[in-house]
């Protein structure tokens, strides 16, 4: 979702421990496993248990089917870090703890009702009822998971091409406005005014308090007033 932020490693923390209930576990797990591989919400609600698991363990690559990825025209491949697949083992036990159905072709994150899987409706109530929960600010959405993958891998590659076969685009344009510039480096720029010394801080005179007006060199003046 366009103008959704990415969310900083103390956020994932704060988020991963807002969940409550009896589906605390599958809920945490979504959340971890969108933080992890940068799949947008409604590809993470179609996973299937055998997309994940085979041979009684999490898979080493994980394939996004075509016709549940963007334009259903192509499969998506994303290898599966060992947070990843440790959330995935956790899901698993849960489910089996459960009596979920876990046979491949049942879904991941199976729906309170039975059988059919959560849907993307339902997976935003539950993310946006945690991201509150953590006093999180600013636009955040299902979708700043998959930003702060972005964003997270161009921080430690500085590139678009790795960043562009993560997130499954097709073309190098869409990653670059979809990435825009790294968030990180926005933070850092920002933080940067306030070791600046500007002259115009509040000042107080007489007890009372007033502004200092920085005064602009006269060159400066002149261009000003041209």
């Amino acid at each position: 979702m366009k103008g959704a932020r990415p969310l900083t490693p103390e956020e994932i923390q704060t988020v991963s421990q807002s969940f409550s209930g009896k589906y605390a576990v599958r809920d945490k797990c979504l959340f971890l496993l969108g933080v992890n591989i940068g799949a947008r919400v409604s590809e993470l609600t179609a996973l299937q248990v055998g997309d994940v698991w085979q041979h009684s363990r999490p898979v080493d690559i994980l394939t996004l089917r075509k016709g549940t990825v963007k334009g259903k025209k192509e499969s998506h491949f994303v290898p599966l870090n060992a947070t990843a697949k440790a959330v995935i083992s956790e899901l698993m036990s849960f489910k089996q703890m459960q009596s979920e159905d876990t046979k491949p072709g049942a879904y991941l994150f199976a729906s309170r009702k039975g059988s059919g899987r959560l849907s993307r409706v339902q997976a935003h109530r539950i993310l946006k009822k945690a991201y509150e929960k953590a006093v999180l600010t600013g636009k955040v959405t299902t979708h700043s998971m998959r930003k702060t993958v972005a964003n997270t891998v161009y921080s430690a590659t500085s590139d678009l091409f790795v960043v562009k076969e993560i997130l499954g685009h097709k073309n190098l344009s869409t990653t670059q406005q979809y990435l825009g510039v790294g968030f990180e480096k926005l933070q850092e720029a920002m933080e940067t005014l306030d070791e600046c010394n500007f002259n115009n801080t509040l000042h107080s005179t007489q007890g009372q308090t007033s502004t200092k007006i920085v005064a602009f060199p006269k060159e400066a003046r002149r261009k000003k007033g041209a």
